[in-house]
């Protein structure tokens, strides 16, 4: 496990950014096809736009009856100004040439334009933005057609040249339009294949701890049945001698030592099968009013011995002048014990353990204080995870199964209260409950 896990880890990375690569890649060249496509459809539909403004409206290729007065030079003045400026309108224009973008797939899209006699500055007509787009010759398309005279007439060389200019403006800002639904997409799915990838890291993860768990556990199981078991078999054997069988004080002193170890085989049983009924929320809590000072105070006496045999000090205080919750005595002296005998265990040389209780905000708060061993950040986390137990290696010098905490934690919430953990390593930890008074 330890060597596959980095290797999978390993191999979805690679497979998760190349496949991100590669996407971006592809939009990239689907960006360039759409602009070579936008280029071209600019293109024709300004030439087909160039070919109906030079058909439509034709100039007179004779005088009307009215105009048979005129002399020749009027005749060949007025032939020489139907040039495309003066036979279309501004919005004639702009109607043609959208039509013909329309035409080729350029739809609702801005344009400028103008159309102009040999140069910009000459006679024309232009778009109300003409200038401003085509100065901008970067983020637009700019194309230029010139507008060949109509052919059918002896006058053809007496029309000015003009030219047809037309600029689609924010070329990219149509493209991205164009692409949004690509770009939609691929960033969904590449969202779903990162959340696929990070739900299969953290399942592999996860099995990866419980694994270590149940290791773990294992271990710490064969060390606690081990030594009462050893125990156990030496008290027979030594029943067995024959200067044991017929002294009945040494018969009852190996006797007793094998009931004891039975009893601590029996407690460890109780508190695995414990443990899974609190899996199942099987226990059932026997909810009173009671005062939390004496429950407090039957732990505490619990504990006052191995502390006094290993040099320690016990500090009471109970400051809080309301003390009465629901609870159940027996659960309730129970996780009190197991944060006291933590602190014990946990504890260096001349242990110095402080509990005290206070009321906050129509609360009453115990906190347990000492000067152990502390524990860091990692550990701090998940101490009140199910069979978890820091790491120090192979030596076993704090016995249990790693449920102690759990139930606390387990036990606390059953009775509507709150724990936080609070822990420097070298300082020691203080645990806070917080329960709400009874009404």
């Amino acid at each position: 496990m330890k060597k596959t896990f980095p290797i999978i880890t390993i191999l979805i990375s690679i497979s998760l950014v190349g496949l991100i690569f590669f996407q971006l890649l592809w939009l990239d060249s689907v960006r360039d096809y759409k602009e070579r496509v936008l280029e071209d459809n600019v293109i024709k539909a300004a030439g087909s736009a160039g070919v109906r403004l030079m058909e439509e409206k034709p100039a007179l290729l004779f005088p009307r009856k009215s105009d048979l007065l005129i002399t020749n030079e009027r005749l060949r003045f007025d032939f020489r100004k139907h040039t495309v400026v003066q036979r279309f309108s501004k919005d004639e224009i702009a109607k043609i040439i959208k039509d013909e973008l329309a035409k080729n797939n350029i739809k609702n899209t801005p344009f400028e334009f103008a159309v102009t006699e040999g140069t910009l500055t000459g006679d024309q007509v232009e778009s109300e933005n003409f200038f401003k787009q085509y100065a901008d010759s970067a983020g637009n398309l700019n194309h230029t057609v010139m507008l060949e005279p109509f052919t059918g007439s002896n006058m053809e060389n007496l029309v000015p040249q003009e030219f047809l200019v037309v600029v689609v403006p924010h070329q990219k800002a149509i493209i991205f339009k164009q692409l949004i639904w690509f770009i939609i997409g691929a960033l969904v799915f590449t969202t779903i294949i990162i959340i696929a990838f990070y739900v299969t890291l953290r399942t592999l993860f996860n099995q990866k701890k419980l694994s270590e768990i149940k290791s773990d556990f294992i271990n710490n199981m064969t060390h606690e049945f081990k030594t009462p078991l050893a125990t156990i078999s030496l008290a027979v054997d030594a029943l067995k001698n024959e200067k044991v069988v017929g002294n009945k004080e040494k018969t009852a002193y190996f006797t007793g030592i094998i009931k004891e170890e039975n009893k601590r085989m029996n407690k460890q049983v109780e508190t695995i099968l414990q443990a899974a009924l609190l899996d199942k929320q099987e226990i059932q809590l026997n909810l009173k009013k009671l005062a939390a000072t004496d429950l407090i105070t039957n732990a505490v006496n619990n504990i006052s011995l191995p502390v006094s045999e290993k040099g320690g000090e016990l500090i009471i205080n109970y400051e809080a002048t309301k003390d009465v919750i629901l609870a159940d005595d027996v659960h309730f002296t129970n996780f009190v014990n197991n944060l006291l005998d933590n602190a014990l265990k946990y504890s260096k040389e001349n242990p110095v353990i402080k509990l005290t209780t206070l009321n906050v905000n129509n609360q009453l708060r115990i906190k347990i204080e000492d000067n152990g061993i502390g524990m860091n950040k990692e550990t701090l986390s998940r101490i009140f995870e199910k069979f978890y137990r820091a790491h120090t290696g192979n030596v076993h010098n704090v016995k249990g199964f790693g449920l102690g905490l759990s139930y606390v934690k387990s036990m606390v919430e059953a009775h509507k209260g709150t724990i936080k953990a609070e822990s420097i390593i070298g300082k020691g930890s203080t645990f806070t409950i917080t329960f709400p008074l009874a009404k």
